[in-house]
């Protein structure tokens, strides 16, 4: 079903809809509230975005605009919980949301590591490689979930890979030697 079609419907109180925009929109929204907070927090705040875009769906007047809208939601929320916080640490309980770790292990080093370093990139880099490393999410589904243009999308890909690979080099040249 055609996406302005689906928030047509959730607009009009369809759960069935409501359900599958959730399921279309919850990895992204993820990356992108995981991209400014704390592993242990990213999951609550993908319910409260979930929560206030459902809430405030009514007023979002053109439906085909509900991926950068959703995408704003979860930016907003993940600002507003790390400015409430203000913690210093708040990304060193990252852990990739794709392994298979029960909640009391912690993130190998090399995971810490990385997910540090995604930390310090630009943030047009930093959501687009979390949508795709963490979330598992190919180059069309990022532009489809964030309402980028494809070529935007493979050009932070490629730039934020870039700067990735530049931040790991030391620390894992240093353990190579």
């Amino acid at each position: 079903m055609d996406l302005a079609d689906l928030v047509r419907l959730a607009q009009r109180g369809d759960r069935t809809a409501t359900a599958e925009l959730y399921v279309r929109f919850h990895r992204a929204v993820h990356a992108v509230v995981l991209a400014r907070t704390s592993y242990a927090d990213a999951a609550d705040l993908v319910q409260d975005v979930f929560v206030t875009a459902l809430r405030k769906l009514t007023e979002l007047r053109e439906p085909a605009a509900f991926p950068g809208w959703l995408m704003a939601i979860a930016r907003n929320a993940a600002s507003d919980h790390g400015r409430k916080t203000k913690r210093s640490n708040q990304h060193d309980e990252l852990t990739p949301a794709s392994a298979t770790v029960s909640e009391n292990s912690t993130p190998s080093a090399d995971a810490t590591r990385v997910l540090a370093a995604l930390q310090t990139l630009p943030e047009a880099y930093r959501e687009t490689l979390m949508m795709r490393l963490i979330e598992d999410m190919t180059g069309p589904e990022i532009a489809e979930r964030t309402g980028l243009a494809p070529g935007s999308v493979r050009v932070n890909l490629h730039r934020g890979m870039e700067m990735l690979r530049a931040a790991l080099a030391p620390d894992f040249k240093a353990e190579a030697v």
